[in-house]
């Protein structure tokens, strides 16, 4: 069905329909008044007739429009041999599918189904995956620039887009390895990010924030405080993996939504070292729950969820403290910056991190390392000094 709608950005009219399986918008350049919506009904009922009928010219309607060639060449006789060519990409996506869910986390295959639905099938699922080209891809990235994004987010974040471009390359990829076809996905560029800067807590506002949750949730925000544990890690977290005489936490998997899932990487199974503040939360946390399963638990002995906790007990306590209002992922960054600030070795805060590498605790965290923030420049100063003076060789034998 054709339809008349109103683009919000600009007060514009634009035709919304199918052809061939594929979803269009023209835009006009007409206002949305009663009298041009009047006219374009009229034209989208004769356009609504003649798909049904297969007598539809799209260039007859939209000469102007990227899309016209496109369909000029679909209609030819020679296309009708192309598309038999290659199966369509809804087709070799469900094989994709089917052939890579078992190598992925619980959480990826969510993610992956949920970019395929929404965005990928809708917009390439009629389509041979020989005849999509990277002008087609590019109209794509653009269009769903324009979606509304979450969390109050008035479009998709660069991040959201270059995931589903990745999922996108990721099925062309293995279909232009199979069919003998040029990807043209393979050279278009990601969309730059935006750096963010972490909003780690400071030791004033932890020991603030632990003195004012309530008892019940404090031992819990003591492990989130100076573990470094991810959220998943912490709710899936069992007496078991606790090991007393070693004073370590043992990482060995997660829960998301009730679900018992392995650690996010293989890099994420490692073992925690506990500080003093740690073991006595553990200690008064195992008289509560001492006797179950699981460290942290609802009423019901089973693992505590995520947006519950979020919603009821986190932001409602920094509300209540007139604190930034921060992300509970934000104590992970806490965690890092205390013990960089503690002096501790980067390997050892790697590891207890769960990062395979250094890379990424310098990359995120490299304001905090101490030898990285001093901001006086005596350092460098003393060393050029020095040199231009030749008194390098001098103060070594002083």
């Amino acid at each position: 069905m054709v339809n008349v709608r109103n683009r919000e950005d600009t007060g514009k009219l634009f035709f919304d329909f199918k052809y061939l399986g594929v979803r269009c918008r023209e835009y006009t350049a007409l206002d949305d008044t009663k009298a041009n919506r009047k006219r374009m009904k009229v034209v989208a009922e004769k356009m609504d007739a003649e798909i049904t009928l297969g007598t539809f010219e799209y260039r007859r309607y939209f000469p102007g429009s990227r899309r016209a060639d496109r369909f000029d060449n679909d209609t030819s006789d020679s296309s009708a041999s192309d598309r038999a060519a290659t199966p369509l990409f809804k087709d070799f996506a469900d094989t994709w599918w089917r052939e890579n869910e078992i190598r992925w986390r619980r959480n990826t295959q969510l993610g992956n189904r949920a970019v395929l639905n929404r965005h990928l099938l809708p917009a390439f699922g009629d389509w041979p995956v020989a005849k999509i080209t990277k002008a087609d891809i590019l109209a794509f990235r653009a269009e769903v620039a324009q979606c509304a994004g979450r969390s109050g987010n008035a479009t998709l974040s660069p991040k959201t887009i270059n995931n589903l471009m990745g999922i996108l390359n990721m099925i062309m990829t293995e279909a232009a390895d199979r069919f003998e076809f040029p990807n043209p996905v393979q050279n278009i560029k990601r969309l730059r990010l935006q750096r963010k800067d972490i909003q780690p807590f400071s030791l004033d506002e932890v020991r603030l924030i632990l003195d004012t949750v309530r008892s019940d949730y404090k031992p819990y925000y003591t492990l989130r405080f100076f573990t470094g544990m991810r959220t998943g890690e912490l709710h899936g977290l069992k007496w078991s993996r606790i090991d007393w005489e070693a004073r370590q936490i043992l990482v060995r998997e997660t829960v998301d939504k009730g679900v018992v899932d392995y650690t996010k990487t293989d890099g994420s199974q490692r073992e925690i070292a506990m500080s003093s503040v740690v073991y006595d939360a553990l200690r008064a946390q195992f008289e509560v729950t001492g006797k179950g399963e699981y460290v942290f638990t609802t009423r019901d002995g089973t693992p505590l969820d995520t947006t519950n906790v979020t919603q009821r007990v986190w932001y409602p306590l920094l509300r209540y403290l007139e604190l930034a209002p921060r992300r509970p992922y934000h104590c992970r960054h806490t965690a890092a910056t205390l013990w960089l600030a503690a002096g501790e070795n980067p390997e050892w805060i790697a590891r207890q991190m769960g990062h395979t590498t250094t890379e990424m605790l310098f990359r995120v965290y490299s304001r905090y390392v101490p030898n990285l923030t001093r901001r006086d420049g005596s350092a460098f100063d003393r060393f050029v000094t020095n040199a231009i003076n030749g008194g390098i060789g001098k103060e070594e034998q002083s």
